[in-house]
């Protein structure tokens, strides 16, 4: 019998060194660490290599939402070029602010084929606006700023370009949230698999749904990682630890499912904090996240 090899990913990595964002802006740190430690590389069937660090302009520094801004907006060209010459973009954060620069980037890239679904992997709901953030923080709010919810200049980073439909998007993970980015996430109809959900279906189960809903009408889908959905007991390198996560195993088997579609176009890996990984575990988890979605040997 004869078998058809599945052809290779060719992925190029995007560093995105964002620390305004968060608490501790020590995640910035996280994409060079991350090309030191050699974290990302090739296999058999998908080609890994690094692009550009994309840094905050010095002229930004200025103000945490003059940082976000500049730097995403940077992010989302680089993005759109990656995608429109045909390969998969793979971000690599900084804080999850950075969301908002990768996903501009792909709609931009997809707007004329229809509209971006997305999974949001993530031990929160990232879906604050300023009006009811308890800490102000950028990097709670980047899941509603590209919903089209929130403030202004944050909506209009990357210049024009589609919101995402609530129908396609879902998040995975959450165990930790506040009432008002629930209720704005309820009301707008997103699909939220909390972790007790996960635990009482499986996270296969979820991962299906979730496919089902990221892919319904879209001209492609994305995945963005923020790596404290995993349990820290295991990985503890995040911006935001929050017990009781996903282990790193399963996550791996639910991406594999992803390495032969076709309409899987990027992949975001957010909130590495090198200071907290001494012995590289989450470093570890990172590189084994993105191995997982490597095509399919030909049996």
């Amino acid at each position: 019998m004869t078998h058809t090899r599945s052809p290779a990913r060719s992925i190029v990595v995007i560093g995105a060194a964002s620390g305004a964002g968060a608490p501790d802006p020590r995640t910035a740190e996280g994409p060079d660490a991350l090309r030191r430690y050699g974290a990302f590389h090739d296999t058999p069937l998908q080609h890994v290599e690094w692009d550009a660090i994309l840094r905050v302009p010095r002229a930004a520094r200025d103000t945490p939402l003059h940082a976000v801004g500049a730097l995403d907006a940077r992010l989302a060209a680089e993005v759109e070029r990656v995608l429109v010459a045909g390969r998969f973009p793979l971000v690599v954060g900084g804080d999850h602010s950075v969301a908002i620069g990768t996903w501009r980037g792909v709609q931009r890239a997809l707007a004329a084929r229809g509209p971006l679904g997305l999974i949001w992997i993530d031990a929160h709901m990232d879906s604050h606006t300023f009006a009811t953030t308890p800490s102000g923080q950028l990097h709670g709010m980047p899941l509603a700023v590209l919903l089209g919810h929130g403030d202004a200049a944050l909506v209009a980073i990357g210049g024009p370009a589609p919101r995402l439909r609530p129908g396609n998007v879902c998040l995975i993970g959450v165990r930790s949230f506040e009432t008002g980015e629930a209720a704005l996430l309820e009301r707008l109809g997103v699909r939220v698999f909390a972790m007790e959900e996960i635990r009482s279906r499986g996270l296969g189960a979820v991962f299906d749904e979730a496919l089902a809903i990221v892919r319904r009408g879209t001209a492609g889908f994305g995945v963005s990682i923020d790596l404290d959905a995993l349990d820290p007991d295991e990985e503890p390198g995040v911006g935001s630890p929050v017990p009781g996560g996903l282990c790193r195993a399963e996550l791996a088997a639910a991406l594999a499912r992803l390495g032969d579609d076709p309409a899987f176009v990027a992949m975001e890996i957010a909130e590495y904090n090198p200071h907290r990984d001494p012995g590289h575990a989450t470093a570890d988890a990172a590189a084994a996240l993105v191995d997982a979605i490597a095509p399919k040997k030909p049996a």
